[in-house]
């Protein structure tokens, strides 16, 4: 029996950002007797003419146009198609439009079920413990990814911000794998860089201590996703370091009180100062990815700029800024629908969707603003002399050299593409 597992891209390309995802050394490490290939379209061409007896996609809403694409022409060769991930879990009705089965939540524990043949709507449960975690790399060689290898300590949110979609996948839910376990994995892997792919590293205190102590005589370099109020806390900050930490990426999203207030992200800015928080970081040699969304209803045009500024003048060693994008799933997109301001209910469909465009209609600028603002930021973020002038105060200076040339290079090949084309 083959199985073809693939993720798509926003379109028939290839990016030069891409990384192993988990979830495709997950699902092939639990078929067990199946033939297993794997494609990755933000690293390699699809084929063109493969027919398995089963093909599983995972699919995000920015590649839901094309994943359907990809599902609708196995179909029509008589293969059978499973879908999951975020965009299926939330959007389940649509889905199944472009397949024969949707897993909804995590896949564990179900997906044995869909190879054995259950089709339909297929239910995971998102608290089942991770103590039986798998995960099979092998499908990874020969792939040009970044030189990084992906970890997963733990699954779930603490927060449940206005714009994100992992407390509504998760809910309060937080689970971490067996600390042994993760250690034995990460002594095999032979990459000496790290990427801990946790939506916020963060979770439990005492997990977290437990996880550093442990990295500590590995010797690793490790990048992670947290969230600001780590800042409060200068002795958590010395042993993060102590342990390896490379850089963090958090999510600032806005300098703008009233802003995160109305995301549900108040707790941001009683962490202390966005530059405290940089200069504490900076000092121990942890570079900083950071993430800003704008478009809430008292952002306007100088709110991008006043932005841009604190990035620059911050020496941020990356940064992405990003138009407010109401996804399936998320208390925001729930919001705007009520509020009947969606330009597009299911503009991840919309043919005159272009990457980079805003999908509603803000308060306190037009939309166009919003869009123009938001990659005016992102050019002027990557241009050669601010990337030369951000390189002084860099924690790594390789690292960012190589992480500044890439993303300016996908800001550019993304702006204005159309979904699925």
């Amino acid at each position: 029996m083959k199985l073809t597992l693939i993720r798509p891209n926003l379109g028939d390309y290839r990016s030069t950002d891409a990384m192993p995802p988990l979830a495709m050394g997950i699902l092939a490490a639990r078929a067990q007797g199946w033939d297993v290939a794997f494609y990755d379209e933000k690293a390699e061409p699809l084929p063109k003419h493969d027919k398995p007896d089963l093909v599983a996609l995972s699919v995000e809403t920015f590649t839901a146009r094309r994943a359907y694409a990809i599902a609708d022409g196995y179909r029509v060769r008589g293969v059978p198609v499973v879908m999951g991930g975020y965009h299926p879990t939330f959007l389940p009705a649509e889905a199944m439009q472009h397949a024969d089965a949707v897993v909804v939540g995590d896949a564990e524990g179900v997906w044995e079920e869909v190879l054995a043949g259950r089709r339909g709507v297929v239910r995971g449960d998102n608290n089942r413990p991770l103590d039986d975690f798998r995960i099979d790399r092998t499908i990874y060689e020969g792939k040009k990814y970044a030189p990084v290898e992906l970890v997963q300590y733990g699954r779930g949110c603490r927060f449940a911000c206005d714009f994100c979609s992992i407390h509504s996948f998760y809910g309060a839910s937080l689970r971490a794998r067996p600390l042994d376990r993760v250690i034995e994995e990460i002594e095999r892997l032979p990459n000496r860089f790290l990427f801990f792919v946790d939506d916020n590293l963060f979770g439990r205190r005492s997990e977290l201590l437990a996880l550093l102590d442990a990295l500590v005589p590995l010797k690793r370099r490790w990048f992670c996703q947290i969230s600001i109020d780590v800042a409060r806390d200068e002795a958590m900050l010395d042993r993060v370091a102590a342990a390896g930490c490379a850089g963090v990426l958090i999510g600032f999203e806005s300098l703008n009180p009233e802003s995160l207030a109305q995301m549900n992200k108040s707790w941001n800015a009683v962490s202390g100062s966005y530059a405290g928080v940089v200069k504490a970081l900076h000092q121990r040699g942890i570079g900083i990815y950071g993430t800003f969304v704008l478009g809430y209803d008292a952002d306007t045009p100088d709110t991008i700029e006043r932005t841009l500024d604190f990035a620059l003048e911050s020496n941020l060693e990356i940064a992405n800024f990003n138009p407010l994008t109401p996804t399936p799933g998320s208390a925001l997109y729930d919001r705007l629908l009520r509020e009947d301001r969606l330009l597009s209910k299911t503009w991840w469909l919309d043919p005159d969707y272009r990457y980079g465009d805003a999908v509603f209609v803000p308060r306190g600028m037009t939309a166009q603003q919003l869009a123009d603002g938001v990659f005016d930021a992102r050019r002027r973020f990557y241009s050669w002399s601010a990337i030369g002038r951000r390189l002084f105060g860099a924690a790594s200076i390789g690292l960012t050299i190589v992480a500044n040339v890439i993303s300016r290079r996908e800001i550019y090949k993304k702006q204005r593409r159309a979904l699925g084309s």
